[in-house]
C-alpha cells in the first residue's frame, strides 16, 4: 500500500505542471463542461497507458533512436498546430454555458486528447523520467511491483484531472460567452506556440543528426 501511495503522489506531481494536455482540458472544460474536459484527460491517459505497456515491452530503446525522435518532433508540431488552429478557428463555436444543452460530442473531445498527448514532450517524458522509474521497479521475479508503480502513477494523474476539472467547472459558471471565446483563442495560441517550439527542436535535431 505504501508503494502505491508513493507513486500516486508522484503521478499527481507529474500532472501538476501546465502542459499541452492541461491547456486542452481547461479549454474544453470551459467551453463544454466537466465531462468534455475530463474526456480530454482520458484521451491523454490512453496514450500514457499504451506507452507504459510499450515501455514494459521494451519500446524505450526504439523511441530513443535519433531518427524516431526527429520524426516525433515533426509529428508533434503538426498535431499541436492542427489542434491550436482548430481552437482559434472554432473559438466561437460549440460553446455551451452552464445549464445549456451541449452539442459537442464526447468522442471529439477524446480525439483531441489523443492528438495532444501524441507529442514529443509527452513521449520523451515517459521514455526518460517515467521509463527510468519503471525500469527501476521492474523485476523479472516480481512483476507485481511494476504494475503497482504504473497503476499508482495513472491514479495520481486521474486525481489531478478530476480536481482540475472541478475547479474549471466551478469557474465556468462565472464566465459569459465572450470570456470563454477569448480563453479558447488564448489556449489555441499557446498550443501553436508549443508547436513552434517542437518544430524548432525538429530543425535542431535534423542539423545535429544529419
Amino acid at each position: 500500500m505504501a508503494l502505491l501511495l508513493t507513486y500516486v503522489l508522484l503521478g499527481f506531481s507529474i500532472a501538476l505542471p501546465v502542459g499541452t494536455i492541461t491547456i486542452e482540458m481547461t479549454k474544453q472544460g470551459l467551453k463544454n463542461g466537466f465531462m468534455h474536459g475530463w474526456i480530454v484527460g482520458l484521451g491523454g491517459m490512453t496514450v500514457d497507458m499504451l506507452l507504459i505497456i510499450g515501455l514494459y515491452l521494451g519500446l524505450a530503446s526504439v523511441l530513443s533512436l535519433p531518427i524516431i525522435q526527429v520524426i516525433m518532433w515533426l509529428v508533434g508540431a503538426l498535431f499541436l498546430c492542427y489542434v491550436g488552429y482548430d481552437s482559434i478557428k472554432n473559438a466561437n463555436h460549440d460553446i455551451s454555458l452552464a445549464g445549456e444543452k451541449n452539442t459537442k460530442s464526447l468522442f471529439s473531445s477524446y480525439k483531441n486528447g489523443l492528438l495532444v498527448a501524441v507529442s514529443p514532450g509527452n513521449l520523451v517524458f515517459w521514455v526518460s523520467v517515467f521509463g527510468t522509474v519503471l525500469a527501476d521497479s521492474f523485476d523479472q521475479s516480481n512483476k507485481g511491483s511494476f504494475l503497482i508503480v504504473g497503476l499508482g502513477i495513472m491514479l495520481g494523474i486521474l486525481i489531478h484531472d478530476l480536481g482540475l476539472m472541478t475547479i474549471v467547472a466551478t469557474t465556468r459558471r462565472a464566465l459569459n460567452h465572450t470570456a470563454i471565446k477569448w480563453v479558447t483563442i488564448a489556449a489555441g495560441v499557446v498550443l501553436i506556440g508549443f508547436a513552434g517550439y517542437f518544430f524548432y527542436q525538429f530543425v535542431i535535431s535534423v542539423k545535429q543528426y544529419f
